[in-house]
């Protein structure tokens, strides 16, 4: 896939995860938190077989909205949310599960974190050595 298809792809993605949310009712607003405001967070996150983003077309995609309430097409958004939130939205410091043992053979995967975390542009990268290192990274977010 061309990287302008990969990219027109990733900000299909956002602007759905970011705008979805917008398309109800007029009359319906969002719950405010105990402030009455909330910073948006909506992310699109996506794995890909090889090195690096920019030469890797990702096999799966899935969207998280954390604000105002957990959503998206994400397996588990109530939990990945949950484990943004304990880390501070520092992807780098999501605690891995421990006891894991994986193979070392060498099959890259590479994760791509885009959107918004609580009002602050987020975009992130991680290669992994194979599969396994990566399900055992984060608990809930990579799955």
């Amino acid at each position: 896939m061309p990287n302008t298809a990969r990219w027109a792809a990733t900000l299909t993605l956002t602007a759905t995860a970011v705008c979805g949310p917008l398309t109800g009712s007029a009359v319906a607003a969002p719950e405010p938190t105990t402030s009455g405001l909330y910073a948006p967070s909506a992310l699109v996150l996506t794995t890909g077989h090889g090195e690096s983003a920019a030469t890797v077309t990702p096999a799966r995609a899935v969207t998280l909205t954390c604000a105002p309430k957990p959503s998206g097409t994400h397996p588990a958004p109530a939990e990945a949310c949950a484990e943004l939130r304990s880390s501070g939205g520092d992807l780098d410091a999501l605690a891995g599960r421990t006891g894991v043992m994986c193979n070392k053979q060498y099959d890259p995967v590479v994760v791509t974190v885009q959107g918004v975390w609580q009002g602050r542009r987020v975009a992130y990268e991680r290669t992994f050595g194979n599969p396994c290192l990566k399900e055992a990274a984060a608990s809930v977010l990579y799955a």
